[in-house]
């Protein structure tokens, strides 16, 4: 499995996270689709799991640290805000976004499918418009997770959000 980090500034009313990098695990197994990910994600201790697509508008959320594994189609989804980077998605591919960090779609296969879940104990917002101090400071408490929705209690978030 191939890991990517990217690291993203502030970006139009994005505030993107200053603490730790997005990342990008792919091809996470042979034929992963969304059953396996929701397995993978509980395994993990990733809770308040959930199917669905990613919203065609930037957003991040203030609250929740969150994780996206692309259960089944492909997408072009841009990470980072309005300036941020686009990536190509497909099944199998999973991204761990922390929180503050802009995403959105850009265009997706008929059967796009995404399996989200968060950290225990955090719940996830939806925000559009620039952050105030309060959210500013809600982002960078979060703590770094006990486990990787991906690697479980050791490695990927674990060691890399150090």
């Amino acid at each position: 499995m191939k890991t990517e980090q990217l690291n993203f500034a502030p970006s139009g009313q994005v505030p993107n996270n200053q603490c730790f990098a997005v990342v990008i695990y792919r091809e996470v197994g042979p034929n992963f689709g969304s059953p396996d990910f929701e397995a993978l994600f509980s395994r993990n201790g990733w809770s308040g799991i959930w199917r669905n697509g990613v919203f065609g508008y930037h957003h991040y959320h203030s609250g929740a640290h969150e994780v996206l594994g692309v259960g089944r189609g492909e997408a072009t989804l841009q990470i980072g805000g309005p300036e941020g980077q686009v990536l190509d998605v497909r099944q199998g591919d999973c991204l761990v976004l922390p929180a503050g960090t802009g995403h959105m779609k850009l265009k997706s296969s008929p059967d796009f499918q995404v399996v989200g879940a968060y950290p225990k104990g955090q719940r996830a917002d939806i925000q559009t418009s620039a952050p105030d101090d309060e959210m500013l400071a809600r982002i960078k408490s979060l703590p770094r997770p006990d486990s990787d929705p991906v690697h479980g209690a050791s490695g990927g978030i674990v060691d890399l959000w150090r």
